[in-house]
């Protein structure tokens, strides 16, 4: 039976973002991660409610050279250890590339609920960019935001604003416990 997913951003609802000219980058190492207050809890929480927990995020970087693969596979495999998650999914392109799995496309969390059998309809994607909240719109999924000040593009239409993931989840089972009712 399919089961509903919290998709997830990583840098910025996660873990903490470096915000440099009012814009958010993700860790450069090991030594800058933090993981953010509640996201622990919050990713214990879902998980026993029957969630797939799914972090979904862009790593540009890569593309660009300017951090590796590996850099970026550390810093997973230690949110993989530390939090309730069943998964890490990375899109390892720029824009120019054109993949499908670049958010605002949502490729990431199309080929996600294919592999594990997810119940879109029920699901929701939780973001600090007009990307994440896009991707999720396109996937057919709810759509919280984490406004983080950015001096950048916002949302068009969010379903949910909220200070940190832990403050989203009475909205995620809320959302979740009507798609069931609509089913």
């Amino acid at each position: 039976m399919a089961r509903p997913a919290a998709f997830l951003d990583r840098d910025g609802v996660i873990n903490a973002a470096t915000v440099r000219n009012g814009r958010p980058h993700p860790p450069a190492s090991l030594d800058e991660l933090r993981i953010l207050p509640g996201v622990a809890e919050a990713c214990r929480r879902l998980r026993a409610a029957g969630f797939y927990v799914l972090v979904v995020t862009n790593q540009p970087d890569i593309a660009r050279g300017t951090t590796s693969a590996n850099d970026v596979a550390r810093i997973n495999d230690v949110l993989l250890d530390q939090l309730a998650l069943d998964a890490i999914l990375v899109c390892p392109h720029d824009d120019a590339d054109g993949c499908h799995c670049r958010k605002p496309r949502p490729g990431l969390l199309l080929d996600a609920a294919d592999q594990w059998d997810i119940d879109l309809a029920r699901s929701t994607m939780v973001g600090d960019r007009w990307r994440d909240i896009s991707a999720g719109h396109a996937a057919g999924v709810a759509a919280v935001f984490i406004d983080r000040g950015y001096e950048e593009r916002q949302p068009d239409e969010v379903e949910h604003r909220a200070d940190e993931l832990i403050t989203a989840l009475p909205f995620i089972f809320e959302h979740a416990d009507q798609g069931a009712r609509v089913s």
